[in-house]
């Protein structure tokens, strides 16, 4: 299975309305980290798991369904975490 998708099946209990993740492995070859085999990856998360808590705490419920990923199949991991209105209102309000 690639990491893509167990990553995706990892962050699947969080229930998450939105999921996208990269792998951003390519672009770090040669990468102390990526010689040894850990990829780098992009996850954007969106779920109302997120709901009431700060950024640590949105990161630690990531980082606890993938911590025995790391660092030996992932060696770094890229986390945005918001709650669907959190979303909903970024994508309504594009960045200037």
């Amino acid at each position: 299975m690639n990491l893509v998708t167990l990553l995706r099946e990892r962050l699947a209990p969080l229930a998450p309305e939105l999921l996208d993740v990269i792998d951003d492995s390519a672009a770090h070859a040669g990468h102390a980290g990526a010689r040894d085999g850990g990829g780098h990856f992009q996850v954007l998360i969106v779920a109302a798991a997120f709901v009431g808590k700060a950024g640590v705490a949105r990161h630690r419920l990531v980082y606890d369904a993938v911590r025995d990923l790391m660092p030996t199949r992932i060696h770094a991991l890229a986390i945005t975490a918001r709650t669907p209105d959190e979303y909903r209102r970024e994508v309504q309000t594009p960045a200037t």
